[in-house]
């Protein structure tokens, strides 16, 4: 734990706890809306086959993103969770998506 809390700046184990926890329901949450999600775009196993699991996958990905960092936000720890969200983008060469810094 103590590498993780090092890499991630963090200084007390209840900062680290509070993120696990934002992981922890950000991860449940999108998981429970994707079926709703798929449902309202019409997209069923039925339509696409074994192609249905990754376009499920592509589609949660971008609300998994947002519900990250809102959940973050209300948990107080929304820098810590934009600079997760802007590393991450950056690495998947998506860092075009970020505003501009001056």
């Amino acid at each position: 734990m103590q590498r993780l809390k090092e890499r991630w700046q963090i200084t007390s184990n209840f900062q680290l706890g509070v993120i696990f926890l934002v992981f922890a329901i950000t991860g449940s949450a999108a998981a429970f809306l994707s079926k709703p999600v798929c449902d309202l775009l019409g997209i069923t196993k039925d339509h696409l086959g074994i192609f249905f699991l990754p376009f499920r996958l592509l589609i949660i990905f971008p609300i998994y993103q947002l519900m990250l960092v809102f959940n973050g936000f209300i948990f107080g720890q929304f820098e810590f969770f934009w600079d997760f969200e802007k590393k991450m983008l950056r690495r998947m060469r998506l860092g075009f998506l970020l505003p501009k810094e001056d």
